[in-house]
C-alpha cells in the first residue's frame, strides 16, 4: 500500500517496454489551469483567422501546375471528380484531426495526440516527420517563388542579380538569394505575434483566393462563349477510364495537404472546441470546391491532350488571346507560395516547443516571449534552418520525404483516435511533486473501502476496484462455442485488451493488403495470397471493432464539447486504408532516405531525449483517481498556505 519505493521509482517503469510506451497526460481543467509555465501563448485567433490560415496552407502553386499534368496523363476531362475523390479522403482526416484537436487543444499537433494515446518513441519520431513536412516543406516553397517574381518582371532572367540565381563555380550548387531573404522576412513576421501573423496570412490568402476566382469567372464565360471544346471528345468523358481518374486523385492528393497546419495553433485559439473543427472543415471545404471548379474550367477551355503541362492556366487563356491574365496568375501563384511558406514555417516553433515542453528537447526551445507571446528562439531556429537550405539546396528532390512525413502523420493520427474511442489511457502519470497527495488519497481509498485495496507494482499504483471497461449488455446465443467466444469479447476484463488487438490486426491487415496490391514485382499468385490474407486481417480487426462497444472513459477524455468524429471505426479505418496505399506506393528511394532520418531521430532519442522525459520517474494511477488526486494537492497546498 502506498508509493513505489526509491529503487522501484528510479527502475524506468517496468522495464524497456513501458519505456517506449509511456504517455504523458491528456490536456485537462486540471493542466490547462496549473499555470506552470512562465509565460503563456497568446489566445488571440478565431475562427476566420484558421480559415486563412489553413486555406493558405494548403492551397499553394501546385493547383496552377496539377491541372495540365494531371488531365494530360492521368484523368482527362473527368480530373474535377479526382479533385472531388481526392478532396474526400483528405476530409477522413480531417475528421479525425477535428476531434483530437478540439479535445487536445495544446500545440504540437500530430507529435501532442501520438504521445497521449499512443506513446513517446512513436511521438518522438511522429515530431521528427512533421519536421519533414514543414522545414524541408517551406524550403521547397521559397524555392519556387523566385521563378514566379521574375516572370512578373518580363522573363526568366529579368529579376535583379542580387535577387536571381547563381551558379557557384566548381560546386555545381544553384544558391536562391531571393528565397532565402523571404524565409527571413516571413520568419520576421511570425516572430511579431500570432495574431499579426493571421492577419497578414489571411491578406495575401484573400489575393491568392480572387486570383482562382478570376481564373473560374473569365474562364467560365470563355467556356459558354467558345462551346466547351475541352468536353467535345471522341473518348468521351474517362478518356483514361475509371483507373486513371482514381491514378489522377491519388496525385492531386497533395494538393490539399496543409490543413493539419490549423490543428498546431490549438493552444492560440479563443475557443478551440468550436472554433478549430470549424477551420478544419471550412479550410477543406474552400480548398475543394476552387480546386474543383477551377479544373472544370480548364479542362473545358482546352482539350487535355492539348495542355502546357507547364503552364496549363496561363496557355489556356493565351489560347483565347487573353495573354494578359498570365500576370494576374502570376500574381496568384506568388502570392499562394508566400501564403504556402507562412504555412509551412509557423507550425514548426510549435512542435518544438510542444517537444521541449515535454522534455525530449532543450528548454530554449520552450521559450515564449514576453511581449510578443510567441516561442520567438524556436521560431528563429526554425526560420534558419529553413533559411539555408532555401538558399543552398534544391529540395525539390526531397519532395517525397515531405509527403511520406505526411501521410505518417495522417496515419497516425487516424489510429489515435481508434485508441481514444476503444483504449483510451487507463492510467495517468503524475510527477513526483504529487507524492503526498497519492498518498493521501491511496490512504483514503484503502480505510474507506478494504476490498478496493491500492497495490503498487513496477511504479504504477491501481485501484483493484476501479471500473476500466464497462460490460456490454447481451442476448443469449444458443451455439455453445459462439456463446463462449462472445463471453469472451464482451468480459470486462478481456474487452479491452481485444479491442487492442482488433485495432493491432486491422492495421497488419491494411499494411499487407496495400503492399500486395502495389507491389507489381510479385506472381499474381503471390498476390493475389497476400491480398486474400490482408483482407481476411482487416475485415477480421473492423468486425471486431463493430461489435465492442467504445470505451465508455472516451467521454471523459481531454476537454468537453469538442467535435466528435463520425461513423468510428469505419471512418478512421479507412483514412488508415487510404495513407497507407499512398504510403507504400512513395518510391524507395524517398522511403530510404525518410528511413535514415528516423534511425536519426531513434539514436538522438536514446542518446538525450529518452534519459531527461520527465515520464521516467512519473507515478501512474488510474485516470479514475485524476480529480481525487487534484483535489487532495489543491487542498494540501490551501491548508500549507493557512499554517
Amino acid at each position: 500500500m502506498g508509493l513505489p519505493s526509491d529503487a522501484q521509482k528510479n527502475g524506468g517503469g517496468g522495464g524497456s517496454l513501458n519505456t517506449l510506451v509511456r504517455r504523458k497526460q491528456v490536456d485537462s481543467k486540471h493542466v490547462s489551469s496549473s499555470g506552470s509555465r512562465q509565460y503563456q501563448l497568446a489566445r488571440a485567433l478565431t475562427a476566420p483567422h484558421l480559415i486563412a490560415i489553413g486555406v493558405g496552407a494548403t492551397i499553394g502553386s501546385g493547383v496552377y501546375i496539377l491541372v495540365g499534368t494531371v488531365a494530360k496523363e492521368h484523368s482527362g476531362p473527368a480530373l474535377t471528380l479526382s479533385f472531388l475523390i481526392a478532396g474526400i479522403a483528405a476530409g477522413l482526416s480531417a475528421f479525425c484531426y477535428a476531434e483530437l484537436a478540439s479535445r487536445c487543444p495544446s500545440a504540437g499537433s500530430a507529435y501532442h495526440y501520438s504521445y497521449i494515446c499512443i506513446g513517446e518513441v512513436v511521438a518522438w519520431l511522429i515530431g521528427w516527420a512533421l519536421m519533414l513536412e514543414y522545414t524541408i516543406g517551406g524550403s521547397a516553397v521559397a524555392r519556387g517563388i523566385s521563378p514566379n517574381l521574375a516572370l512578373l518582371f518580363g522573363g526568366p532572367d529579368s529579376l535583379p542579380s542580387f535577387l536571381a540565381r547563381q551558379t557557384i563555380p566548381g560546386f555545381d550548387i544553384v544558391v536562391d538569394p531571393c528565397a532565402a531573404i523571404i524565409v527571413v522576412l516571413v520568419t520576421t513576421l511570425l516572430c511579431l505575434g500570432i495574431k499579426e501573423s493571421a492577419l497578414a496570412q489571411g491578406i495575401v490568402t484573400s489575393v491568392n483566393v480572387c486570383a482562382l476566382v478570376f481564373i473560374i469567372v473569365a474562364g467560365g464565360y470563355l467556356g459558354f462563349k467558345t462551346g466547351w471544346h475541352g468536353y467535345e471528345l471522341p473518348a468521351g468523358y474517362f478518356p483514361f477510364g475509371a483507373k486513371g481518374m482514381l491514378a489522377g486523385a491519388s496525385t492531386v492528393f497533395f494538393a490539399y495537404t496543409g490543413f493539419d497546419s490549423i490543428t498546431s495553433t490549438a493552444e492560440e485559439v479563443k475557443n478551440p472546441q468550436k472554433d478549430l473543427p470549424i477551420g478544419i472543415g471550412s479550410a477543406l471545404s474552400i480548398c475543394c470546391t476552387l480546386y474543383m471548379l477551377v479544373s472544370a474550367v480548364i479542362v473545358g477551355l482546352v482539350p487535355y491532350y492539348a495542355m502546357d503541362p507547364d503552364t496549363p492556366i496561363s496557355s489556356a487563356f493565351a489560347s483565347h488571346g487573353m495573354q494578359w491574365a498570365a500576370y494576374i496568375i502570376t500574381i496568384g501563384s506568388c502570392t499562394a507560395l508566400c501564403a504556402s511558406l507562412t504555412g509551412s514555417l509557423l507550425p514548426q516553433p510549435r512542435i518544438l516547443m510542444a517537444m521541449a515542453r515535454d522534455g525530449l528537447l532543450p528548454s530554449f526551445f520552450s521559450d515564449i516571449n514576453r511581449s510578443t507571446q510567441v516561442p520567438i528562439k524556436s521560431t528563429i531556429v526554425t526560420g534558419l534552418l529553413a533559411t539555408i537550405l532555401a538558399f543552398v539546396m534544391d529540395v525539390e528532390q526531397l519532395s517525397g520525404m515531405v509527403s511520406l512525413g505526411t501521410l505518417l502523420a495522417y496515419t497516425t493520427v487516424a489510429i489515435c483516435v481508434l485508441i481514444l474511442r476503444y483504449v483510451p489511457p487507463d492510467e495517468v502519470p503524475f510527477p513526483l511533486s504529487y507524492k503526498e497527495a497519492i498518498d493521501s488519497v491511496s490512504s483514503r481509498r484503502a480505510i474507506s473501502n478494504s476490498p478496493a485495496d491500492v497495490c503498487v507494482e513496477h511504479q504504477k499504483v491501481y485501484s483493484l476496484n476501479t471500473p476500466f471497461l464497462v460490460r456490454k449488455e447481451t442476448t443469449p446465443i444458443r451455439f455453445p462455442f459462439i456463446n463462449r467466444a462472445w463471453n469472451f469479447l464482451v468480459n470486462k476484463g478481456n474487452r479491452r485488451n481485444t479491442a487492442g488487438w482488433a485495432i493491432m490486426i486491422t492495421c497488419i491487415g491494411i499494411l499487407i493488403f496495400t503492399c500486395a496490391t502495389s507491389f507489381s514485382s510479385l506472381s499474381s499468385i503471390l498476390r493475389t495470397t497476400f491480398c486474400g490474407i490482408g483482407l481476411l486481417f482487416l475485415l477480421s480487426g473492423l468486425i471486431m471493432l463493430t461489435f465492442i462497444d467504445q470505451d465508455v472513459a472516451r467521454h471523459s477524455f481531454g476537454q468537453e464539447g469538442g467535435f466528435i468524429c463520425p461513423f468510428v471505426p469505419l471512418l478512421p479505418v479507412t483514412c488508415i486504408l487510404i495513407n497507407m496505399y499512398l504510403l507504400v506506393n512513395l518510391s524507395a528511394a524517398t522511403w530510404t532516405l525518410v528511413s535514415m532520418w528516423l534511425v536519426l531521430a531513434l539514436l538522438v532519442y536514446v542518446c538525450y531525449s529518452c534519459r531527461r522525459s520527465p515520464l521516467k520517474h512519473a507515478y501512474y494511477v488510474p485516470a479514475a483517481d485524476v480529480d481525487e488526486i487534484y483535489e487532495a494537492s489543491a487542498q494540501a497546498g490551501h491548508n500549507l498556505n493557512v499554517h
